[in-house]
């Protein structure tokens, strides 16, 4: 368990460094280009979550994700109390991510972010990035296990642009975010519809891996 836990941990940990240092470092070198400072973003978090799954899913499952751990909650395949410590790590470590960004980039570590992230076309384009990504696990999972690290990384690369929320897809990704009043953030108050969004996005992508993934009844034939 505590392997599991210390390696959910660092991967959410890395995980917001990444999205957050990188949306600072691309705010500061794209000479207030907002399409290129979301491509710098996107490329580094996409780059960044293939090594991350890679090397921390044989010991954890590399969810980085309370949705991630929730379907795998009810599909059975994650204990409630397993379940529980990871998702409260996550969320802990993804805040120390957002810390220990600003503090590479020598700005004050204790912020909340100012940035407005609200309304139906963005509550929407979270279910569907969310739904998407857990599709993507789900389909990997029960397709090509070797390719699920580079299956999210293009993902959640190609979702940050085509969704108008740029696909956080995760609820820790969504509080820690919260807590950075740099490119990546949001106001606090938008973060809970989001999560709803999210967890809704998460149960439908398992209702419906659940028909296009299942057992071929002829395979056997």
């Amino acid at each position: 368990m505590m392997r599991k836990l210390l390696a959910e941990g660092l991967g959410t940990a890395f995980l917001l460094i990444a999205v957050v240092g990188s949306g600072i470092m691309a705010e500061a070198l794209s000479g207030g280009s907002v399409g290129l400072a979301l491509l710098a973003n996107a490329i580094a978090t996409g780059c960044a979550l293939y090594v991350l799954i890679t090397i921390f899913g044989p010991v954890s499952g590399a969810h980085f994700n309370p949705a991630v751990t929730l379907v795998f909650l009810i599909l059975g395949e994650t204990p409630p109390r397993t379940a529980a410590a990871c998702i409260v790590t996550q969320i802990a470590a993804g805040i120390l991510g957002v810390w220990i960004a600003h503090l590479m980039f020598e700005l004050p570590i204790l912020q909340l972010s100012t940035t407005d992230r609200t309304g139906p076309g963005q509550w929407s384009a979270d279910l569907i990035a969310t739904f998407g990504l857990v599709l993507t696990i789900l389909g990997g999972v029960r397709y090509r296990p070797e390719c699920i690290p580079t299956l999210v990384g293009l993902y959640i690369t190609g979702a940050y642009w085509f969704t108008a929320s740029t696909s956080f897809a995760n609820p820790a990704v969504t509080i820690a975010r919260s807590y950075t009043d740099t490119f990546a953030g949001i106001l606090s108050s938008h973060a809970p519809a989001f999560i709803v969004a999210q967890l809704v996005g998460a149960v439908l992508a398992v209702l419906v891996a659940g028909v296009v993934f299942a057992p071929d009844e002829h395979a056997a034939d």
